[in-house]
């Protein structure tokens, strides 16, 4: 009888234990859709946002990326290598001509072809509110890379997928 109820509170503390540290220790996973989740927080923008609060999303903005960035795009004038720096002027400029902006992430497949690295198929989704008052409701599949450096996972490649239309 007391060997039973030591086994069963060493499975009991053992069950905590694993809770426990799933909760507190992300997985890899977990770490990469947090940099998803953040860099759609920071992009979108609500019409009360004051000047601080967009003076700070857009330098949180390029902390979320590495060194230098790759975006491939079907548009060439887009594309290129893009530092931190370059990536929150450019987000603050795109970010000034609207009123209201939501951007999401949706379907992220995520696998690690190589150590310190993700690549993420996802669907991207931007509504807004220009302001000049025009709606913008774009919708696109992304693939993108990730390295992870100090602990912390950093965009380093946005491929922009060509998709066929009707």
């Amino acid at each position: 009888m007391v060997k039973i109820k030591y086994l069963l509170m060493g499975i009991l503390i053992a069950i905590v234990g694993i809770v426990v540290a799933v909760t507190v220790f992300p997985s890899e996973e977990k770490r990469v859709k947090k940099r998803f989740r953040l860099l759609s927080e920071w992009v979108s923008k609500s019409p009360e946002e004051n000047p601080f609060t967009t003076l700070q999303k857009m330098k949180d903005i390029g902390e979320l990326f590495f060194e230098s960035c790759e975006l491939k795009a079907p548009d060439e004038s887009l594309s290129g290598s893009y530092t931190r720096q370059e990536i929150s002027a450019y987000a603050g400029s795109a970010r000034a001509h609207f009123f209201q902006l939501d951007f999401k992430f949706y379907d992220l497949h995520i696998v690690f072809p190589e150590k310190e690295v993700a690549k993420v198929a996802l669907t991207a989704r931007l509504i807004g509110k220009s302001t000049t008052g025009e709606q913008v409701d774009e919708i696109r599949e992304l693939e993108c890379f990730l390295k992870k450096t100090d602990k912390k996972w950093f965009f380093s490649e946005i491929e922009v997928i060509q998709v066929l239309k009707k």
